[in-house]
């Protein structure tokens, strides 16, 4: 309908101001996923070449790590500013995000960098939050709180900073960067197993309400 026979007929609303628009797939917010899924493979090759500790390997491999990072940071958010969410971003986002970081703490662990038990208890933790969503989903959504973002960011530079091949003080650094990634990746996933339990027990409550007044009324019928 053109604008003058809207306005002859007289009643053409706006849009909702809240109103989510119709984003195609290839879109900015979606490309900077897709390099991220693309930066997995190269990743992983670039960390095994050369026996897997040549310094200028590991400090490309480093700077693809980087920049999947860095876009992590801005495709979530011009998704949401410029209305460009979609499904295959909500998808594969996550899918990205989980994907880089798992390639870089098992090549890590691999090549006997890092403990292993430090990559088993990231990657449980980001599993267990996911398979927490799915089972709370039905009774409401955990947001990410400051905690796991800080957590986030812990763990990229101290993961970044194993893929670089350091000595001295900066090794030493590392270290104790990774041990307050892991320290905040067991407190926050304890934060959350202890948010999906409580929205878990409100819903459950909440339909117990709604089923006994829905019971009340039939009995007042």
């Amino acid at each position: 309908m053109s604008g003058a026979s809207a306005a002859a007929g007289g009643g053409a609303r706006p849009a909702p101001s809240g109103a989510t628009g119709t984003a195609g797939l290839w879109n900015i917010a979606n490309i900077l996923t897709m390099i991220r899924l693309a930066l997995v493979p190269g990743l992983v090759a670039l960390m095994f070449v050369g026996g897997g500790d040549d310094p200028a390997w590991r400090a490309l491999a480093w700077a693809a790590f980087t920049i999947a990072m860095i876009t992590d940071l801005f495709d979530g958010e011009l998704a949401r500013r410029h209305d460009l969410v979609t499904d295959f971003g909500k998808i594969a986002d996550p899918i990205a995000d989980k994907a880089i970081m798992g390639a870089a703490l098992v090549c890590l662990s691999v090549l006997g960098d890092l403990p292993w038990w430090v990559t088993v208890v990231i990657l449980a933790r980001e599993l267990g939050i996911t398979l927490m969503r799915f089972w709370v989903i039905r009774y409401g959504v955990m947001p990410a709180g400051r905690g796991g973002k800080l957590k986030t960011l812990t763990q990229g530079v101290g993961v970044g900073m194993y893929i670089l091949v350091l000595t001295g003080p900066l090794a030493t650094l590392r270290w104790w960067v990774m041990a307050a990634a892991v320290v905040l990746t067991v407190a926050t996933g304890l934060d959350y197993l202890r948010q999906a339990l409580a929205l878990r027990r409100a819903g459950r409550a909440g339909q117990k309400s709604g089923d006994g007044r829905a019971g009340a009324r039939r009995d007042g019928e």
